[in-house]
């Protein structure tokens, strides 16, 4: 087999047009030709003993640096008219299985077990399409499976929300969402010309590494979840009025002394707490409630 270079343009292109391939904007196909890049997150993303789950290996540029450095990768694509192109470009790798299948359809506990027995730890490492980030970002974390840590390409702007500090403009019900699950790290920033064809936003690698024990296992989740949707459908309020549907009126009477007793004041904003904050406040509230 010739040597592959998939951030090579002139190689890239070659294989594109031998396989008829070209991108497609339903499946926000943007293909890798930075080489620091996928090599980068292969180091931040895994290590030599780990199983990875890649979402759309797209040519197979990530996927080729995650087969030289981890010990299983298993990649999931919806494209079925990658999967002669991923034949070609993984050839020369024996520990990667590709599977024509959607993420969002896939029962991930099942696949782990099947495919990641035999490795020390599970991780995620992707370059995620933009339009469906959210989506697929939700669905691994409440997957059930113990994924050490989610290393993911996405839109800048989705990074900088996603890692967002409690107060700040960027923050919001998605940042507390992820803290629930991990801790969640912008790694650094990958410019439009790193891709084919170049997106019109900057893109950024974030890492969630997992809670190992989650702190917040003992809450209520549907009630944590509740009250983190309600502070920020309506942010501007205060969080003594967004939670005013989720409770009784008791619960309601008691909220404020709540908040003071926790050192913020009764009129505080939801966007003023962080998920430790929600935590607290839920643990409270349900408390009462078992009384």
């Amino acid at each position: 087999m010739a040597e592959i270079n998939l951030t090579d343009l002139s190689c890239l292109r070659e294989i594109m047009a031998r396989f008829g391939i070209s991108t497609k904007k339903k499946y926000g196909q943007n293909f890798l030709i930075n080489k620091a890049v996928p090599l980068r997150i292969a180091l931040e993303g895994c290590d030599e003993e780990d199983g990875v789950l890649e979402i759309g290996p797209g040519m197979g540029t990530l996927t080729r640096a995650l087969c030289e450095r981890a010990k299983k990768v298993v990649c999931l694509e919806i494209d079925e008219t990658l999967i002669p192109v991923l034949d070609y470009t993984l050839g020369d790798f024996d520990n990667v299985t590709v599977i024509l299948k959607d993420v969002l359809k896939t029962d991930l506990a099942q696949l782990c077990e099947e495919h990641f027995a035999q490795c020390e730890h599970v991780r995620v490492c992707a370059n995620l399409p933009y339009y469906i980030t959210t989506p697929v970002l939700m669905y691994l974390l409440e997957s059930g499976v113990r994924f050490s840590s989610v290393t993911v390409m996405v839109q800048k702007e989705v990074a900088d929300r996603i890692t967002a500090k409690a107060g700040s403009s960027e923050y919001g019900a998605i940042t507390a969402a992820v803290a629930y699950y991990g801790k969640a790290e912008k790694l650094f920033t990958v410019s439009p010309g790193s891709f084919l064809p170049a997106p019109k936003v900057e893109s950024a690698v974030m890492r969630i590494t997992m809670h190992e024990e989650n702190p917040y296992a003992d809450c209520n989740r549907k009630l944590l979840f509740d009250m983190v949707k309600a502070a920020f459908e309506q942010r501007r309020k205060t969080l003594s009025n967004t939670l005013r549907p989720l409770l009784s009126k008791e619960e309601r009477e008691q909220l404020s002394s709540i908040l003071l007793e926790l050192g913020f004041p009764a009129d505080v904003r939801g966007e003023k707490l962080d998920i430790s904050h929600f935590a607290q406040i839920a643990r409270r509230i349900e408390e009462g409630r078992t009384k």
